[in-house]
């Protein structure tokens, strides 16, 4: 979830990692479908209170969030609930069980919610260069500090539509039951163009509502994109992070629970920019400015920690294995 862009539209985002994208066989070819004008009655959020979502900004140089988190609010009771659950999950399932939910590769269905005049029709390239940054990011490739989480991805199928009430994320929570592929392991990307960076799903929510699991990105962030500072695909890194379960690194501001990882210093407030130094939390720890659950620039951005990739670990094998 990170915050919105202006209305101005200001909020403009390889194959170098190309080699790590796979390709699965016949549901990555690419699907075109014209299907004219929807309704927008109910609006893009009707399940606002199962997701995450990014307030927007009133300039282009706002803060990712600007303000406090705004994804249907999880207070630190029903986080412990969250936790509780969890346990009792996983303490249910063998560890052979545990390993096998995690080995294989996430399949990537990627929609591209167009308008009937193409706007927001993203190239092939942007799309596969996009699944490159989740597994280059994932796999903590951008630092030395940085994590590998074990997951990988796979782009499983693309597909296209071209109608003006989707691609403004109108009548979001039809358009995804229609268009969403896969079960609860797979992750659906929705490219639109909304007032957000991005809205995500939690997974421990998908059993409630299948059908609207996966996250929403506004499609000026992929590579190539023109989201002036959040131009490199990681508003989808970031929005994948709540898809396998991580809070922002400010949840619950500053506070012991704060995201439920120990090795993510507490902080009080979203990051604007890249402040090196930056100390919103008299608790130890300066703010995890570059953490990919903060709301840094994309270009700030280059690690999960350790905690936070047993936690993504935990919750897919307890809600998406």
């Amino acid at each position: 979830m990170r915050p919105a862009r202006p209305a101005a539209r200001l909020l403009a985002l390889a194959a170098a990692a190309a080699a790590s994208v796979a390709l699965l066989p016949a549901p990555s070819a690419t699907a075109v479908v014209d299907v004219g004008q929807e309704a927008s009655s109910g609006g893009g959020h009707a399940h606002a209170a199962e997701e995450c979502f990014e307030p927007g900004a009133e300039v282009a140089t706002s803060a990712r969030g600007g303000q406090e988190a705004d994804h249907r609010d999880i207070d630190a009771a029903e986080q412990r609930e969250v936790d509780r659950r969890t346990d009792r999950i996983l303490a249910g399932m063998s560890a052979a069980q545990r390993r096998a939910a995690v080995s294989g590769p996430v399949p990537v269905y990627v929609h591209v919610m167009a308008g009937k005049n193409g706007e927001g029709n993203v190239t092939d390239a942007q799309v596969v260069e996009q699944v490159a940054v989740l597994n280059e990011t994932f796999a903590g490739a951008e630092s030395g500090a940085a994590a590998d989480t074990g997951f990988t991805f796979t782009l499983a199928g693309v597909d296209r539509f071209y109608n003006d009430t989707w691609h403004r994320d109108g009548a979001s929570s039809k358009y995804r039951k229609d268009t969403r592929k896969g079960g609860a392991n797979a992750l659906n990307i929705w490219l639109v163009d909304f007032k957000y960076l991005g809205i995500a799903t939690f997974p421990w929510d998908y059993a409630k509502n299948p059908g609207i699991d996966g996250i929403r990105v506004q499609y000026s962030s992929l590579p190539g994109g023109d989201a002036t500072d959040y131009d490199l695909g990681k508003t989808t890194t970031h929005e994948a992070g709540h898809w396998f379960g991580l809070y922002h690194t400010f949840q619950g501001g500053c506070t012991e629970t704060n995201d439920e990882v120990a090795d993510t210093p507490a902080q009080s407030s979203p990051t604007s920019g890249c402040p090196e130094g930056r100390d919103s939390c008299a608790l130890p720890g300066l703010d995890p400015i570059h953490n990919y659950m903060d709301y840094s620039y994309d270009a700030c951005y280059d690690q999960f920690t350790p905690g936070q990739a047993a936690r993504a670990r935990q919750m897919f094998t307890a809600y998406r294995s």
